[in-house]
């Protein structure tokens, strides 16, 4: 017999459903992504520290786990909601089922709820802060939770998932994947390129070491005068979890960075770039979250299809006059990308490593790396 479980929102709204995965309590800001396939990948990526995510897909599990589809070494987020979890999966990768490796990885799941009215709920109200449990199901307990948890903005929760060391970095794109993506992109050109890991997906420095280059990932924290003694061609800004603002050890960083190397960053990455040359930025509704955002490319007047997991932009009335406005989000018109006049810097709101997700824009990496050779 499934266990029972519920959430709770902090604007009163309680969902009953069962358990799949682990059990207890757990607290974190509700979120939706609309990705059909990627959950592995969603699971284990570092940005959703702090967050429990709903799935707006209905039938998720059906084609298992494995070792390959992984973001980082284990999942990061709070806790995980489904419309159904498929017990039955099928696929020739697959080393698992969901259910198991969520208990493995000691990640709440919620499954049997209306999913569509959460996330309708969601649309509507914001991203709300929440409660998940299997312990606790007084619904007035529950509320009284949610509400007295702490909310994303103000926190500073990089820390709780850069590393600690630095450490280099080999796997390449064909070590895991039997598609051309990696073999189009291997250019042997040999660059010195240093990460600050934020949280950073796995499938970022696994594109800069597919093209030939040597890859360094060192802390978020790291100082710009230790990364410079590493001798680097680029540096390259990850994305993260969280609030931007709080984070001022990487925009003090950043700052010094600039003029001395060439700088990329994605997602939050993007938005440190932006709050070290004196940009803000502030908290969206209910965020970006999924693989089929459409972008704008100003420059190139082009559309490409990204991968998107964000719920904090680049505020465009902020911008200082070095920084341009480079690409832009067709749904809501937000800042998607910005480039620097002076320097060569520049950030993308969107994920171009894509995974999962479309291809359309792995150019940046290319990019950066014709910066790196001027």
């Amino acid at each position: 017999m499934p266990k029972p479980a519920k959430l709770a929102l902090e604007d009163g709204t309680v969902y009953e459903g069962h358990a799949f995965g682990a059990e207890g309590e757990v607290t974190g800001e509700v979120v939706f992504n609309t990705a059909m396939t990627g959950y592995q990948e969603i699971l284990t990526d570092p940005s959703y520290r702090g967050q429990i995510v709903t799935m707006t897909y209905p039938e998720i599990g059906n084609y298992g786990v494995n070792s390959i589809d992984i973001e980082h070494e284990s999942p990061s987020l709070s806790g995980f909601i489904v419309r159904s979890d498929s017990r039955i999966f099928s696929n020739y990768r697959a080393e698992g089922d969901l259910q198991s490796y969520l208990q493995k990885n000691n990640i709440l799941g919620l499954t049997g709820i209306d999913t569509r009215a959460l996330v309708r709920r969601i649309r509507t109200t914001g991203a709300m802060r929440g409660i998940l449990s299997t312990s606790d199901l007084n619904d007035e307990s529950l509320v009284n939770k949610a509400k007295a948890s702490q909310g994303l903005v103000g926190r500073d929760i990089v820390r709780e998932v850069m590393p600690t060391k630095a450490v280099a970095w080999d796997q390449k794109l064909d070590d895991w994947t039997e598609t051309e993506v990696g073999k189009h992109e291997r250019t042997n050109s040999g660059a010195h390129v240093v990460c600050m890991d934020f949280g950073m997906k796995w499938n970022i420095p696994r594109h800069f070491a597919s093209r030939g280059n040597q890859v360094t990932i060192v802390p978020g924290d790291t100082s710009a005068d230790e990364i410079m003694k590493k001798n680097p061609d680029g540096v390259f800004l990850s994305n993260g979890p969280g609030d931007p603002e709080p984070l001022e050890y990487a925009h003090h960083t950043i700052r010094e960075l600039l003029g001395q190397v060439p700088v990329f960053g994605i997602c939050l990455g993007h938005q440190l770039l932006s709050l070290a040359c004196g940009a803000k930025t502030f908290k969206l509704k209910f965020g970006h979250r999924g693989v089929n955002q459409p972008v704008f490319d100003i420059q190139t007047n082009k559309v490409e299809i990204t991968t998107q997991n964000h719920g904090f932009a680049v505020d465009e009335k902020s911008l200082p006059d070095c920084l341009e406005v480079t690409h832009r989000n067709l749904n809501d018109d937000t800042v998607a990308g910005v480039r620097h006049r002076e320097h060569a810097a520049f950030g993308v709101q969107y994920h171009p490593e894509a995974a999962s997700g479309p291809h359309d824009s792995h150019y940046l990496f290319e990019r950066f790396e014709k910066q790196i050779a001027k």
